[in-house]
């Protein structure tokens, strides 16, 4: 039922239908009400030095956007960086450093699975999970960070920070719960946006492929996928940052024939120790040299 809910959702926000589209003109009173006090919100907020740059990468809209990658690829021009996000779906709660300079300190329940991705990727950063950004800034600080990256930090305004805004298109224009939009691009607010094959450009590769694979993932907006799959048997898709168990992927398996199941990086930290087999949709970004620079430029004159 939750993952019915969730795709019902995503295409109301994302591909909706006549009918859903007449529900989102019937609630937008209650959209007007939530836009207003997402602005009161951002007009009473004082923004906070911590002493540390911070970046935040972060879209307008609920769903799936490419913020990981994104991060991930900045952080390749820092020496010591820290990554900061929420940790949706993971077992734990508060303050957790997921990763130090030394290693990897949890396992992939503690930490959710964007901060394992990111912990088993960036072997030069640190990762922290909390719902408190400010405890984790000041947590990274301590422990030597140079900068800071926060994933999905439009929204926290009153934390002093660059904000690099991922485009996102989308039919539908209003704000919760009428459409996608948690917020708004505030008059005021300085944001640089983010555009795809602009400010980077993606390269994927299937590591491991086999003549008979399985598209098994559980993202934000699946589709997103499609432009860059090879062939596959079939497409299963599970509610985002769902956690798998060994019994339904091997299910999967057996009811598909398929040689492989053809998973993103996001769910392979989730399932490589199950020992089933796997093939990889790995994704890389080229970043816009001057995307690069404005960040260095940024950092450089915060540690001054």
């Amino acid at each position: 039922m939750k993952q019915l809910v969730t795709f019902w959702i995503e295409g109301y926000f994302y591909h909706p239908t006549t009918v859903q589209k007449l529900l989102s003109f019937f609630v937008y009173p209650i959209a007007l009400l939530y836009c207003f006090i997402a602005w009161i919100r951002y007009v009473s907020s004082t923004p906070k030095d911590f002493g540390i740059p911070i970046v935040s990468v972060g879209n307008l809209t609920v769903g799936g956007s490419g913020k990981t990658p994104l991060v991930s690829a900045l952080c390749g021009s820092f020496k010591k960086p820290a990554v900061i996000l929420r940790g949706y779906g993971r077992a734990s709660k508060g303050l957790v450093v997921v990763k130090d300079n030394h290693g990897i300190l949890c396992d992939v329940s503690q930490s959710g699975d964007e901060a394992m991705l990111y912990a088993q990727s960036l072997s030069h950063a640190v990762v922290i999970v909390s719902e408190k950004r400010d405890l984790a800034i000041m947590m990274a600080k301590s422990m030597g960070c140079e900068v800071v990256f926060l994933d999905d930090g439009y929204g926290k305004h009153s934390i002093q920070k660059l904000d690099l805004v991922i485009s996102v298109e989308t039919p539908n224009s209003f704000c919760l719960p009428s459409g996608p939009y948690r917020e708004r691009l505030w008059k005021g607010k300085k944001v640089i946006m983010v555009d795809e094959n602009r400010s980077f450009f993606r390269q994927v590769r299937v590591e491991n492929p086999t003549n008979k694979m399985v598209l098994v993932t559980a993202i934000a907006r699946p589709q997103r996928l499609d432009p860059y799959l090879p062939s596959v048997m079939d497409k299963i898709y599970f509610e985002d940052h769902h956690f798998y168990t060994k019994e339904e992927l091997e299910a999967i398996l057996r009811q598909t024939g398929a040689d492989s199941l053809l998973v993103t990086q996001k769910d392979f930290v989730k399932i490589a120790a199950f020992n089933l087999p796997l093939s990889l949709l790995a994704l890389d970004l080229e970043l816009n040299p001057q995307l690069i620079e404005t960040v260095r430029e940024y950092v450089n004159a915060r540690k001054d």
